[in-house]
């Protein structure tokens, strides 16, 4: 199962070669754009399946992220979660808070109360996530664990395991290389 993700993930998602700009503002010659996989049907699948297993040591309620990166990923786990009778509903976190209706920062399935796994596709610095978890934990969330696809290896898990995080994640990029 991780074999036929790592080939999926070289094939659709990995790029070098050039200069690439990251989120982080950081550059690098290795990308790796990791939504061509988890956007893709047998890529989704897999990595629920993946993060599903990962999650059995974590008691938790749900599970959410950042959209965009977590979007597919999130979204996958609670059905193939529904279909494999362990539901796991699903929630995002908005980057900035929503101008209208309810002003939610947090939309979805995410109540006070609940323990939850955060999820991003790519983690390089880490930022992104730390400050999605304060948002979480602001609204009465418990982060049980923060788990990606790909770890860059570019001190996003020193980053995150500083805050007191634990930090998982399917491929680091030596495995992808």
């Amino acid at each position: 199962m991780k074999n036929r993700l790592r080939e999926i993930l070289l094939k659709k998602s990995v790029v070098s070669g050039r200069e690439f700009t990251l989120a982080s503002g950081k550059t690098s010659t290795f990308y790796c754009d990791a939504r061509m996989t988890t956007l893709d049907p047998e890529g989704a699948t897999l990595c629920a399946r993946i993060f599903l297993q990962m999650l059995e040591e974590f008691p938790v309620d749900s599970v959410g992220g950042y959209s965009i990166g977590a979007d597919p990923i999130v979204t996958a786990i609670a059905v193939l979660g529904q279909l494999e009778n362990r539901p796991l509903p699903a929630f995002i976190i908005r980057k900035e808070e929503k101008a209208h209706g309810t002003h939610k920062m947090i939309e979805g399935n995410f109540h006070p109360g609940d323990r939850v796994a955060l999820f991003d596709d790519v983690i390089t610095s880490g930022g992104s996530i730390i400050r999605g978890s304060r948002q979480v934990e602001a609204q009465g969330g418990k982060v049980k664990v923060i788990m990606a696809v790909l770890d860059r290896e570019e001190g996003g898990r020193t980053a995150i395991e500083k805050h007191g995080y634990r930090f998982m994640s399917i491929f680091s990029k030596k495995d992808l290389l």
